[in-house]
């Protein structure tokens, strides 16, 4: 049997208080507590003028700082939408409310009834009539000058991160608004939201190493969804024309910067559309999204436009954005063209030499039969993505690595995809959707050479095969990574700073109760 970890001296200080504030025959952890305004509104009803009673009030918040004076005891309580200073007169509480007053430590949430004052130097206040414990807090917070400094504790204590670190939830809960804005735009052009299942049969619709599970009563192993295409798909074949989902996805994969195993999406058809409607429409909805995101903050232009920082830098996502094919981005960066295989083939080398294409995919490339498509893939990779500054959508893309996209009518070799590039970060992919299921069938079957089988779309999904048969009409449909979509337009140069429980290796607790990590 696991033994409970050991109490430190800050917890069991603070566990003395406790046992007071049930002797005072008061509840410690609180009851429901009605009518209380949130702090922002409260502070609006304090008189201008100095020393004079304003109008009462009720609030709610956790105690974020405490001092002294003679017979005056200060605190300042926040909540979501700010803080007020309180104030305590041992002359005006009853000697059961002092006392309750002195169980109090940082950290605690408590309820407050009382006037508001400025006071002499202007600062709003609370002048404290009647204290309600609403939560005791057992944890000892942050040192108030340097916080908690260390990022991984705060990416695992969130909660911490969210109460003691300056526009953290600000972020985050602007990460909703941005969610919020994306659906107030689809909704504007009558597309659907609608659920499809997370437990997929078979991993399809993207290139990825997926999560399995097993479900027990069908005694069946299934997947965790790694796209959400191709159910939606199957709901336009049914006559939902303009249908969208926000889901999580799951992906067996690295953890950097831009990536953690499970991420949010949306993924979006239009039937009747192509790639070029999912360019008009990334565009609106990646605007709007900017333009809520200034408004918030205070910060539009008089001009318009669409600027806003990154890192050292800004983007300006004022639309329309540039559109540049494949072809022309390779020859430019790259230096050669992606029709002529031995110079792509000469190219990879050379950038194998410069670390930029790893040394074992030169191997496989001169050892195996790799398609040519995909030394190209892997050149483009490495010369041009992260030179793409952005916004700027790369259209035209070789066809035989897009195997759920139509085809150029003029040109078979190139499909109609796009993806948006913003400094260096893929942030939406886009096809004009392939409707032939006989096409479809055939590419399902093809695994490229130099393709390894979770990079490959090679996956058969006879059932969507099947809903093709009955016919989809022809369409554009479009992805975007939500959480990329937030860093841009947040300034957050990690995804760990958008997510509000990043994956992380879990804490061992040792018997001597001493975390390890």
């Amino acid at each position: 049997m696991a033994k409970p970890q050991k109490v430190d001296r800050f917890e069991k200080a603070r566990l003395d208080k406790l046992g007071k504030i049930v002797e005072l025959g008061h509840d410690p952890f609180g009851q429901r507590f009605d009518g209380h305004l949130k702090i922002e509104e409260a502070r609006t009803k304090c008189p201008e003028e100095s020393g004079a009673n304003g109008e009462k009030v009720r609030v709610a918040g956790r105690i974020m700082l405490r001092r002294k004076a003679g017979k005056l005891r200060f605190f300042d309580i926040e909540d979501a939408t700010g803080k007020v200073q309180l104030l305590f007169s041992r002359g005006d509480l009853s000697e059961e409310q002092w006392q309750l007053m002195g169980q109090l430590d940082l950290g605690d949430l408590i309820g407050i009834d009382g006037a508001m004052r400025r006071t002499d130097s202007g600062e709003v206040s609370i002048w404290v009539e009647n204290l309600t414990v609403l939560c005791k807090s057992l944890t000892q917070p942050p040192e108030k000058h340097h916080g908690v400094t260390d990022i991984e504790t705060l990416l695992r204590h969130r909660e911490l991160d969210l109460i003691y670190t300056d526009g953290v939830r600000d972020k985050l809960v602007l990460r909703s608004v941005i969610l919020d804005s994306v659906r107030q735009t689809l909704r504007g052009q009558d597309f659907t939201e609608v659920e499809t299942p997370v437990l997929h049969a078979i991993a399809g619709g993207a290139a990825a190493r997926p999560f399995t599970t097993h479900h027990n009563a069908l005694d069946i192993d299934l997947y965790l969804r790694i796209a959400l295409e191709l159910h939606l798909k199957r709901l336009m074949v049914g006559g939902i024309e303009r249908v969208y989902e926000i889901g999580r996805v799951f992906r067996n994969e690295g953890i950097d910067a831009t990536h953690n195993p499970e991420f949010t999406m949306i993924e979006i058809y239009q039937a009747y559309g192509n790639y070029e409607s999912m360019m008009d429409l990334t565009e609106a909805i990646v605007a709007d999204a900017a333009r809520i995101v200034l408004e918030k903050s205070g910060k539009t232009r008089e001009d318009g436009k669409l600027i806003l920082p990154w890192g050292e830098s800004e983007i300006d996502f004022t639309t329309p954005w540039p559109r540049k094919t494949y072809s022309d981005l390779f020859k430019e960066h790259a230096g050669c063209d992606m029709t002529d295989a031995d110079a792509v083939r000469e190219k990879a080398r050379s950038l194998a030499q410069q670390g930029s294409i790893q040394q074992e995919f030169i191997h496989q490339m001169e050892t195996t039969d790799v398609h040519p498509d995909v030394v190209v893939s892997e050149v483009f990779e490495a010369c041009v993505e992260d030179s793409l500054v952005g916004p700027v959508f790369v259209i035209d893309y070789p066809a035989s690595i897009c195997p759920l996209t139509k085809r150029k009518q003029d040109n078979p070799a190139i499909a109609e995809r796009f993806e948006l590039f913003i400094h260096g970060m893929e942030l939406a992919n886009a096809y004009t959707e392939l409707n032939d299921p006989k096409l479809q069938e055939e590419l399902f079957l093809t695994q490229l050479g130099g393709l390894s089988e979770e990079d490959s779309m090679a996956k058969m999904d006879r059932d969507f095969i099947s809903a093709l048969k009955v016919g989809m009409p022809p369409a554009g449909g479009l992805g975007i990574g939500i959480d990329r979509l937030v860093m841009l337009l947040t300034n957050s140069q990690s995804i760990r700073d958008i997510i509000f429980f990043p994956l992380l290796r879990p804490e061992v607790v040792s018997t001597e109760g001493d975390t390890e990590k």
